[in-house]
């Protein structure tokens, strides 16, 4: 293999978190190199110090068997290395074009050169199959073409490799599998790509080798081929899986928790969102919503929670009585976006997680004791295995998936009457996920009432008593967890059962 990179005996401290403790790690070219591990394991600071976000406190980096230094991103870009950030970092009222050429711009008479721009992006979309219009706006663009838009700037600014962090975090199913046909083909023409992803499904489909980290050592080095979902999974955590337990039916008892009736939705420019939903979710069951990107969960979810007005018709009951809009504390709320709307980022990890549940711990006039406050943050830290140097360390300082098992672990411990949740495993490792899954059926046999949203049609089969699929906005099928994920597809592409 001729290696397009490498890290030779990385370590790098935050503080008393030894973050990469000697990791050698190779891609060549032409290959796609999954980098897989728990949260905190290490994964995305060792991409960073390739890229140069970091620099690493020993060892260095090597590019086409020469040493480089890396003080900055502008380093790594000259030098050839690439990098899609799993939260994209696009200009929003920028064209694509604009995006793609930022930095790198063709110029004529001191003036950006508009035209060249878009045949740079035309070609650039023909060559590798990356179809984005030159001239759309990025802010209206879905979540998937945003992602071609920062793979294309990469490749325009002429990445020979590429690092790509949880892209699959924020894609459907379809968008996913798309995303790795365009990875193929890019490898096809000698780019190397690191792919860092928690699902194994994808690494075992998607890449030719596997570099393992737990508690950020390398602990496995596999050829993709030659190995299985479980030898991964024992490199990352040490153990193996506890197998699941044999479905265990729900058992919904009395009047509905949450009603939806005849809900109708529309945007600010009159396009219907939801037309005409009902459903109820009865205390004990978990109740799945299944669609496409796009088909008016969002609209339905902020309604549930009472993020929005519940509709220009329609109710939402909750007991059988009509809910206003503003968030009731019956509801508790996992969002799919836990930077944006999940957390607050001036609060400390401690006080986040408190949030929702002050009264337990409140003494009237004296307050809240800080240390029962910190206490109890260490006690959900250990048992969601939130990877934090302090309790006390603001939470916008956590990584992804450790912020996403604050949310977690902040809502699914609430006394709440309906949990929500949103893409509950989207950016966890499978060891967090097996637990927030256990969680998930531990409230429902409390006789919790469960709305379940996820992309993952596996997951809303393994989870989910009844499976309801949104169209257009429509409610137009429900299934049992037994149903195929082909059956499930059709529908939620109007293509009914």
């Amino acid at each position: 293999m001729e290696l397009a990179a490498e890290l030779v005996g990385v370590t790098k401290r935050f503080g008393p978190v030894l973050a990469n403790d000697g990791v050698d790690l190779a891609v060549a070219r032409g290959e796609v190199h999954a980098v897989v591990g728990e949260n905190g394991a290490g994964k995305s600071t060792l991409m960073s110090v390739l890229y140069g976000l970091h620099r690493p406190d020993s060892g260095h980096v090597l590019r086409a068997g020469q040493r480089i230094r890396l003080r900055s991103p502008a380093d790594a870009i000259r030098h050839g290395l690439g990098m899609v950030h799993q939260r994209f970092r696009l200009f929003p009222d920028l064209t694509v074009a604009e995006n793609v050429v930022i930095g790198a711009e063709p110029v004529t008479a001191g003036r950006l050169d508009r035209a060249a721009a878009h045949r740079a992006v035309t070609d650039l979309s023909d060559r590798y199959g990356l179809r984005a219009d030159p001239s759309a706006r990025v802010g209206t663009l879905p979540v998937g073409v945003r992602q071609r838009v920062e793979i294309l700037r990469a490749l325009h600014r002429r990445a020979e490799v590429l690092i790509l962090d949880e892209p699959t975090a924020v894609l459907t199913p379809g968008e996913a599998d798309r995303l790795f046909e365009v990875l193929r083909t890019v490898a096809a023409t000698g780019v190397a790509i690191l792919l860092v992803t928690h699902k194994l499904t994808e690494v075992l489909a998607a890449s030719d080798r596997v570099t393992v980290l737990r508690q950020g050592r390398v602990t496995g080095r596999f050829t993709t081929a030659g190995t299985d979902a479980d030898e991964l999974v024992h490199a990352m955590i040490g153990r193996s899986l506890t197998p699941p337990a044999p479905r265990r039916l729900a058992r919904p008892d009395g009047a509905p928790a949450l009603g939806v009736q005849d809900l109708t939705v529309r945007d600010g420019d009159d396009v219907p969102r939801l037309t005409a939903v009902s459903f109820a979710v009865r205390p004990g069951e978990i109740v799945g919503i299944a669609g496409v990107a796009g088909s008016g969960q969002r609209e339905l979810i902020d309604a549930v929670t009472g993020l929005r007005p519940p509709g220009e018709s329609g109710r939402i009951l909750l007991d059988g009585l009509p809910v206003r809009q503003g968030r009731d504390p019956r509801v508790a709320y996992v969002p799919e976006d836990r930077h944006g709307r999940a957390t607050a980022p001036e609060l400390s990890l401690a006080e986040d997680l408190l949030m929702g549940a002050q009264h337990r711990l409140a003494r009237g006039r004296f307050g809240l004791p800080s240390a029962a406050v910190r206490a109890r943050a260490r006690d959900l830290s250990e048992r969601f295995a939130i990877s934090a140097a302090s309790v006390d360390i603001p939470i916008s300082a956590l990584s992804g998936g450790n912020a996403q098992k604050a949310v977690l672990a902040r809502e699914l411990t609430r006394e709440s009457r309906v949990i929500v949740v949103e893409e509950p495993s989207q950016g966890v490792d499978v060891g967090v996920r097996e637990r927030v899954h256990a969680l998930l059926i531990e409230a429902r046999d409390r006789g919790t009432a469960v709305l379940l949203q996820s992309s993952e049609l596996a997951e809303l089969r393994e989870l989910a008593d009844r499976i309801l699929v949104l169209f257009e906005g429509r409610l137009v099928a429900e299934f049992t967890p037994d149903a195929t994920e082909a059956r499930l597809g059709q529908a939620m592409t109007g293509v009914l059962p």
